[in-house]
């Protein structure tokens, strides 16, 4: 960005300075703007010349090719204009060198519109030099085929470093193609029956008697054979019938029997 603003004010001064050089004066005093265009090419004469059909046309031309170029940051451009200035500058000097001899500088030799034009020429090549032009458009198969290559060189890395502990890297998964995806079908099902009543609520837990530590280690008593007598049983005799069939008591006889 710096150097297309660069060279861009570089081309526009030595356009500028091409421009204005036919109204300067050339040689011995004769300005660019008198001097006709084909006497570039048959040779120099002392007849005059109109404004368009004179040194003017090359320069002005040379300047809209440099405005065209800035705005399209064409170097191209610039460079051809540039070579347009310094190429009708030369031929003017060999036709000039021609009809006198030999060039002199000074009041009746080469003037300042000559040095001028020979700098804005030069001015112009250098600022198509120091511009970048405009960024090369990449495809997108080119960009695709360099993104996959340097991937690739990348992968190559890994597999050579994984001798030494690294795994090796995997690529990333391509881009999900929305186009691709399977459809779903939806299939309603029928309602089930109505889900029942919830269970009662379970009562409340027995609480849990607490632990005693140490009772179950305690060792169990021992249990003694007893030693006591006894008591006899009585034998299973038939219960005694009721009513008049009962048997009578006669009671106690003797001396102590009642009287």
């Amino acid at each position: 960005m710096v150097r297309n603003v660069l060279g861009s004010l570089i081309a526009l001064i030595g356009a500028t300075a091409a421009v204005w050089s036919p109204f300067r004066p050339w040689y011995d005093g004769r300005h660019g703007s008198d001097i006709r265009i084909e006497d570039l090419f048959n040779g120099l004469t002392d007849g005059g010349a109109t404004l368009f059909g004179s040194l003017l046309l090359p320069m002005a031309f040379a300047g809209l090719l440099t405005l065209i170029g800035v705005v399209l940051r064409s170097r191209l451009l610039i460079t051809l204009a540039g070579l347009v200035v310094l190429g009708c500058t030369i031929l003017w000097m060999v036709r000039q060198g021609q009809r006198t001899g030999e060039l002199a500088a000074g009041a009746h030799g080469l003037g300042i519109g000559a040095a001028t034009a020979l700098g804005g020429g030069a001015l112009l090549i250098l600022g198509a030099l120091v511009m970048r032009g405009r960024p090369r458009r990449v495809p997108a198969h080119e960009d695709y085929n360099d993104a996959h290559d340097a991937r690739d060189a990348y992968d190559s890395y890994d597999e050579d470093r994984a001798g030494y502990g690294r795994a090796p890297h995997r690529p990333p998964p391509d881009a999900w193609d929305r186009s691709h995806q399977p459809t779903r079908t939806w299939h309603p099902q029928p309602p089930g029956p109505a889900p029942g009543p919830p269970p009662p609520p379970t009562g409340p837990q027995a609480p849990t008697p607490p632990v005693e530590w140490g009772r179950n280690q305690r060792p169990a008593p021992e249990h003694r054979p007893d030693d006591r007598p006894t008591r006899p049983t009585r034998p299973d005799w038939p219960a005694p019938p009721d009513g008049p069939e009962a048997p009578h008591d006669p009671g106690p006889s003797g001396p102590d029997a009642p009287r």
